[in-house]
């Protein structure tokens, strides 16, 4: 119960700290995307069993906190989840490799679905353009903070998943 309830503060702060200041400092039209990169970091770790109820508090605080329609955030969050707690079932020796290549699918998939919820809402996107100016600038701003990312959380898991003393 407690780490389903760390969820709140955590992606209360991660919101404020993506809305306020990781949007202000853009590489030409793309930002980090902090939200994402938790949510894959925490699907990640072998003792976590909230990785859903993080998924869905996350895409409510950026669904909140954007002008996107609330289910834009939340299917590519929970798309990108379900993809993290396969490759952990699959590719447990090698977390940070797997942390990397989902950070890659997650940027896809959130921008993707992002883009074509806007095109069906009638906003004209040149798809070329938005590739290069928006989503590969993300891209790498999300790849370079992977790795610390994942480290925070892997720290914050063991933090609120101790591991069982025998005797």
């Amino acid at each position: 119960m407690i780490p389903v309830l760390a969820a709140f503060p955590v992606f209360a702060l991660l919101a404020i700290l993506q809305t306020a200041i990781v949007s202000r400092i853009p590489l030409l039209q793309g930002t980090a995307d902090l939200v994402l990169l938790v949510i894959i970091a925490w699907a990640l770790q072998e003792r976590v069993r909230t990785a859903w109820h993080w998924a869905l508090v996350g895409s409510a605080f950026i669904g909140l906190a954007s002008a996107l329609n609330f289910y834009i955030p939340l299917i590519g969050y929970l798309v990108t989840t379900a993809l993290a707690l396969l490759l952990r079932r699959r590719i447990w020796q090698t977390p940070l490799l797997a942390m990397f290549a989902l950070t890659l699918l997650g940027t896809l998939i959130s921008h993707i679905t992002t883009a074509l919820s806007l095109s069906v809402a009638g906003t004209p996107l040149p798809w070329l353009e938005t590739l290069e100016i928006i989503t590969l600038p993300s891209l790498f701003l999300n790849i370079l903070l992977a790795a610390p990312v994942y480290a925070i959380a892997r720290d914050l898991a063991e933090w609120l998943h101790p591991e069982a003393i025998q005797i």
